[in-house]
């Protein structure tokens, strides 16, 4: 069936990844001066942010009341601006009209209602500033302000800041130059692990075996993104299985059951009190081998109190899989709850600290007016934001698009 050229699709949508785009170069900052104490890097951060702000509000401009602007789960398709919006930014990235899904619509329908609150603040500030001429300093500084307050972090809103500053030593920038020049800084911060090494696809490899590490605190959303992502493995065509890896939280075994139910996919799980992770982990991998499985997904536990025990049993469960299954594919996922803000970078530092991870899964962002921290976890941890989540249904996450996002951020 189409609708105004745009189809349904015939298979279901695999994993995808963002666009290479041509990103001009930006420098990072210099690093501060070191103390003989020095603080860890969210608590220098967040002093450095606070004390930026005490000097910036004087001039900075106030952002408007919230609005009740809620994401809608199942809303109907309405040829409305969010719909038109969403057309044009698949347009924009190559996609012909007969080769767009309605279900892609839906998705960045959604995308942009989760960020309302967040691009709200920021619009209403970015059009105040560029819309008083072409930018100069004082617009900088407005805008330095601006980011401070959405949560982009000290370190990405300096080099914002540095790469408009070089900017506009070469050239003054009409308004929506300048807000289409501020886009492609945001996109090259969120797209700089891939150039560090980084692979810009991440889907599971057919016909092996994948095993995927899924970490993060308690109420981070991480059960709930196992089974959402199982759910996409799926539809993607990817035979899956689930390892309850989290057995020290006497909810979490049964909440990933119930997840399995939800989305169809077998969970292995041992009843048992106080079991060992790396018990259960070794009868899952050999369910998958059984099985012919092409990803395993795991819980892990998600205790910050001791970062020694932590380390112990992540690197417990790595030597089990390097024994059962060696030639594997591994990585290791990190959930962050969006509406934390620059709270959450401690918890993303304890991690990656203790665990190889692969990159960030960013939930609840439609709950949250900080989505800047999508920046900040990447320009301080130099870590890529693999999938996003913008509520509870079943079909609200999705593989991360840098393109996508900083759209939804910055149009309006």
């Amino acid at each position: 069936m189409s609708m105004g050229g745009i189809t349904e699709p015939t298979v279901a949508p695999e994993f995808v990844s963002a666009p290479e785009t041509n990103l001009p170069e930006t420098k990072t900052p210099p690093a501060p001066p070191e103390s003989t104490e020095p603080l860890p890097f969210w608590a220098a951060s967040t002093t450095e942010r606070q004390t930026r702000l005490e000097r910036l509000k004087e001039t900075a401009i106030e952002p408007e009341p919230e609005t009740s602007e809620i994401a809608s789960g199942e809303a109907g398709m309405v040829f409305d601006e969010v719909f038109m919006w969403s057309a044009q930014v698949l347009a924009d990235q190559g996609r012909r009209p007969d080769q767009i899904a309605l279900e892609e619509i839906t998705w960045l329908q959604k995308l942009w209602k989760a960020l309302g609150r967040t691009r709200r603040n920021l619009l209403n500030q970015l059009k105040a500033i560029v819309g008083q001429g072409p930018l100069n300093q004082q617009a900088v500084d407005e805008i330095e302000s601006m980011l401070l307050q959405a949560d982009v972090g000290v370190a990405a809103t300096d080099r914002v800041i540095e790469a408009l500053q070089n900017k506009l030593r070469q050239e003054a920038l009409p308004p929506e130059q300048a807000i289409a020049y501020l886009k492609q800084i945001l996109r090259g911060i969120l797209e700089e692990p891939f150039s560090q090494g980084y692979p810009i696809s991440f889907a599971p490899e057919k016909d092996t075996l994948n095993i995927w590490l899924v970490t993060g605190v308690n109420g981070a959303g991480k059960t709930t993104t196992i089974g959402k992502i199982a759910h996409l493995a799926q539809k993607s065509g990817y035979r899956c299985l689930i390892a309850a890896g989290d057995t020290f939280r006497a909810a979490a075994v049964d909440q990933v059951k119930v997840w399995g139910e939800r989305t169809g996919v077998e969970v292995v799980a041992n009843p048992g009190k106080n079991t060992d992770p790396a018990a259960v982990v070794y009868d899952a991998i050999e369910a998958a081998i059984s099985r012919n499985t092409e990803l395993l997904i795991i819980d892990t536990a998600g205790r910050l109190q001791n970062k020694k025990n932590l380390m112990e049993e992540l690197n417990k469960i790595r030597r089990v899989i390097d024994k059962r299954a060696p030639s594997a594919k591994i990585q290791s996922l990190l959930v962050l709850d969006s509406t934390l803000g620059q709270n959450g970078l401690r918890q993303a530092e304890v991690f990656s600290e203790v665990a190889q991870l692969s990159g960030v899964v960013l939930t609840k962002l439609d709950g949250t007016a900080k989505g800047g921290v999508a920046l900040a976890i990447v320009q301080q941890l130099g870590l890529p934001i693999r999938f996003i989540g913008v509520g509870e249904s079943i079909e609200d996450l999705r593989p991360f698009s840098s393109y996508e996002f900083i759209e939804a951020l910055l149009s309006g």
